[in-house]
């Protein structure tokens, strides 16, 4: 399902990471779970043979195991070398849409959302519109 829906959205590449390895003693299966994988993904025109395909244990990483911590950072490593940076309209004014609000003691309130374009720098002001009927400046 998740590669048909990147598909389908227009994701250009991605990187597969086989979760739970460590769950698994047989070497062979492993490998054949990743050529289904492949397999899937040519089916769906992604380059199958060229994805890379990092097999590892998120759990077992989290847990401190240095084999498998080395696999996220291997997993990372493809994630930079192998997803295109996707263009951005850095030279435009900036503009973020917020997908979501967070109100953090300590903090006050906080706007998360994606950097749709243009660039911005701690200490900037911002223009939040949209909220009321007159748009309002903070930094």
């Amino acid at each position: 399902e998740h590669i048909l829906l990147s598909r389908n959205v227009g994701v250009p590449a991605l990187v597969v990471f086989l979760n739970k390895v460590d769950m698994v003693d047989d070497e062979e299966l492993l490998e054949l779970v990743e050529m289904e994988v492949r397999d899937l993904l040519s089916e769906y025109d992604f380059p199958g043979d060229d994805v890379p395909v990092i097999a590892g244990s998120a759990l077992k990483a989290l847990e401190g195991d240095a084999q498998y911590e080395e696999k996220i950072l291997e997993l990372m490593e493809a994630v930079d070398t192998y997803i295109p940076t996707p263009d951005r309209d850095s030279d435009k004014p900036f503009m973020m849409p917020v997908e979501d609000v967070f109100s953090i003691t300590g903090r006050g309130t906080v706007a998360t959302g994606r950097v749709e374009r243009g660039q911005i720098k701690v200490g900037d002001e911002v223009e939040i519109i949209g909220l009321t009927e007159e748009s309002s400046k903070t930094t």
